[in-house]
């Protein structure tokens, strides 16, 4: 059974149409990374999974269950989780605040205390940062608290919107190094990044959206020695 498997899925803001009949799945224990240029449906995409859009066509199963049309807080419930992109933490609230509400759900809640101990273990800045309101981080920190909020609710499937974005190349290391651990400990992972060299590094297989529609796909290694990839957006250094 597919951890997840995106069918033909149209999504549209009001009456434009951002995401044209895209499907994909990801395998269970897996690194899948969805790659393109800015505009090209990928976030759109993550928004649908995750709930937040609803798709005007297609299918979205999570598990072997169709979920399509679910709302967030549901998929969360289920271990499907959204790391959005640019954080979006509650910047007034404390470090320690914003992981305990990465735990609302029943089974996040049961396991809050074993949960944070596994996040501050992988972060262990978080910790020393506890009490300090989320805000006054730095750009690396909170997206490491944004990252162990999502672990807090307990995902079977983390999902990444960008999270390398605005980050020095040093701490954009330790967030790839930080994903590969979480995937070890068993965790799905469908990430989207702008830094391409280095999600094609990372993942098992990719998926390549432009303006909307699916253009490439396969194992990572084969898209990095592509052509078309390397033009695009890898760069002149790479052909």
């Amino acid at each position: 059974m597919k951890a997840l498997e995106v069918q033909g899925i149209d999504v549209f803001y009001r009456d434009v149409q951002a995401v044209w009949d895209v499907s994909f799945d990801v395998e269970p224990q897996e690194i899948v990374t969805l790659v393109g240029a800015n505009g090209a449906g990928k976030t759109t995409s993550l928004r649908t999974i995750a709930g937040l859009l609803k798709p005007r066509r297609g299918t979205i199963k999570f598990q072997g269950e169709d979920v399509t049309g679910l709302p967030a807080y549901r998929l969360v419930e289920r271990g499907l989780v959204l790391v959005p992109e640019a954080r979006q933490l509650w910047p007034q609230m404390t470090v320690r605040e914003n992981l305990d509400m990465g735990a609302y759900g029943k089974e996040a809640r049961a396991h809050r205390k074993e949960t944070l101990r596994t996040v501050l273990e992988m972060f262990p800045i978080l910790e020393k940062r506890a009490h300090q309101n989320a805000g006054t981080l730095s750009g690396g920190e909170q997206q490491m608290c944004a990252i162990g909020r999502g672990l807090m609710a307990r995902p079977r499937l983390l999902m990444l919107d960008e999270p390398s974005l605005g980050l020095a190349p040093m701490l954009v290391k330790q967030v790839f190094a930080a994903l590969k651990e979480i995937n070890g400990r068993g965790v799905t992972v469908l990430l989207v990044e702008q830094n391409v060299h280095q999600a094609l590094a990372l993942a098992n297989r990719g998926f390549v959206l432009e303006t909307g529609h699916l253009t490439l796909s396969g194992q990572t290694k084969a898209l990095l020695g592509d052509p078309r990839v390397k033009e695009k957006f890898l760069g002149e250094a790479a052909l």
